[in-house]
């Protein structure tokens, strides 16, 4: 299925050269996503020297397939923040997140059109028993110093309010992919090397070396820019990992819309909608709720997102289909700055990566310029907040040890490669060896090692995205095994498998 975002789907691609050969930087930032690119242009205006690796096309990860909403608040609630870190910390989240909304307008003044506009957020209740949640999310938002207001409404076509509306003032979107990409060339024309399709298959942060397939860079300081830190750390062990579908109506120019605005509709079938424009062509793009990567049927999490899309707002084409995956952190604040290993990181972002990866940007290169934001405090890497957190981190190491447990005990499937037909995946066993196979549709069988790399667990397939996802912490495998995110550095290893009667495979 293809699983284009709309904004990839519209916007122009960038076309920066792969890395070739040995180089040297100040500063090695890998991740080509709104953190990167954005710390990549704050340090190439002050003149640093910036290497900044992509493994695929820039912006080609999350930021690309988010929903290009930027807000002041955060996607789980600002009373959440409130009742773990106080009224004095939610007050530093507000003004940090709308300084950084503030900072993408002014960067948007000086780019070409991004689609860059201010509005509202919305928020209303599913339900009459969610009511509650919105009341008290009004309330942590007033002490946090956010200008929010009550309603009675919403706009139509929108699914209509129960009660109370929460009006969140002053609050942004725009074209994500648009930005990132204009943001990279500003970022090339003041200096900075910019390479696309260029993984890192090894990287050494005590030596600040990282390798890929075609070269080698050399740097004083790494900046892991790649929503989840490469490698092995201890912020894997404290982030539950999840996955959004999205998806884009096609609307005709001249029926009735809800307008600028992000709408959120909270309950059970947890809905976020906008519009954007590309053109003459006009998109409502409807998300969904979150599933936990590699243990939900993604077919079934899709289907449900444009029935309930089609269900609310007529039976509209889908132009776009999408999803984006997300880190949370254990204690609702995101991590940010220099980790254990000693280099920067910049993960835990939860729903709201935009704003938060602009946060970080500022963050990192402040403290690389040498003047450290009294906020790094409260978002550091290796802060220990047992009780804040506790909860998340216990549920997430329970996930990790359930899947391990689950899936080297009964993970086999009654399957045999010969019987897979085009399409078909299966956990099967070859010669006493546990491989994830598939067969695409033209009859190539892939047949790779079922255990994630990174720290053991077993794969599950995604059948939206043809991908193995590693339950454990979100990595996530083409069928062939090649990386395409998270932790894992190195591919699932591609197995040899035995020909089929008459020489095929």
């Amino acid at each position: 299925m293809d699983t284009l975002s709309v904004w990839r789907g519209t916007a122009q691609s960038t076309g920066f050269a792969m890395l070739d050969g040995e180089v040297a930087a100040d500063v090695l930032i890998v991740g080509g996503g709104i953190t990167g690119v954005t710390l990549a242009v704050l340090l190439a205006e002050q003149g640093r020297e910036v290497v900044l690796l992509e493994a695929g096309e820039i912006g080609g990860g999350t930021t690309g397939h988010s929903t290009g909403n930027l807000y002041e608040t955060v996607g789980n609630g600002m009373q959440e923040i409130t009742s773990r870190w106080g009224a004095e910390v939610a007050l530093h989240v507000v003004q940090e997140r709308r300084t950084a909304i503030d900072f993408v307008q002014s960067r948007c003044q000086k780019l070409p059109d991004v689609g860059f506009r201010r509005c509202d957020l919305v928020q209303w209740a599913q339900a009459t028993g969610d009511q509650g949640y919105i009341d008290k999310e009004i309330q942590a938002l007033e002490a946090a110093g956010a200008r929010v207001e009550r309603s009675t409404s919403v706009p139509a076509p929108l699914p209509v309010a129960l009660g109370d509306v929460l009006v969140l003032r002053n609050q942004a979107q725009f074209q994500p992919q648009a930005y990132v990409a204009a943001m990279a060339r500003m970022a090339a024309e003041h200096g900075a090397k910019l390479h696309e399709h260029s993984r890192v298959l090894e990287l050494d942060t005590k030596k600040g070396r990282a390798v890929t397939a075609s070269g080698a860079v050399q740097a004083k300081e790494v900046v892991m820019a790649t929503h989840t830190p490469k490698g092995i750390h201890l912020v894997h062990t404290e982030m539950p990992v999840h996955r959004e579908y999205a998806i884009a109506l096609e609307m005709d120019p001249g029926a009735a819309g809800p307008g600028a605005g992000i709408f959120w509709w909270h309950g059970s079938e947890g809905l976020s909608m906008r519009t954007t424009q590309a053109g003459d062509r006009h998109f409502l793009v409807v998300a969904g709720q979150e599933h936990k990567v590699g243990i939900h049927n993604a077919k079934a999490g899709l289907l449900a997102l444009e029935n309930a899309a089609h269900k609310h707002f007529g039976d509209r084409p889908v132009a776009y289909r999408w999803s984006a995956q997300n880190y949370r952190g254990a204690d609702a604040l995101p991590y940010i700055g220099r980790n254990a290993s000693g280099c920067f990181v910049a993960t835990g972002f939860s729903t709201d990566g935009l704003t938060w990866g602009t946060v970080a940007a500022r963050l990192i290169a402040a403290e690389l310029l040498g003047h450290k934001a009294a906020f790094a405090d409260h978002v550091r890497p290796n802060r220990l907040s047992p009780v804040k957190g506790a909860k998340n981190i216990i549920e997430e190491n329970v996930t990790v040890v359930k899947q391990l447990v689950k899936d080297y005990l009964t993970g086999r499937q009654d399957e045999k490669l010969s019987e897979l037909k085009p399409g078909d995946s299966a956990i099967v066993d070859v010669e006493g060896e546990t491989l994830a196979a598939y067969r695409a549709p033209g009859g190539e069988l892939f047949a790779v090692s079922s255990v994630c790399p990174h720290m053991g667990c077993k794969v599950h397939w995604n059948s939206v995205e043809t991908s193995w996802d590693c339950p454990c912490h979100g990595s996530r495998f083409r069928p062939d095994g090649t990386v395409i995110e998270g932790p894992a550095l190195s591919p699932l290893k591609r197995k040899d498998t035995p020909p089929l009667a008459g020489g095929a495979t």
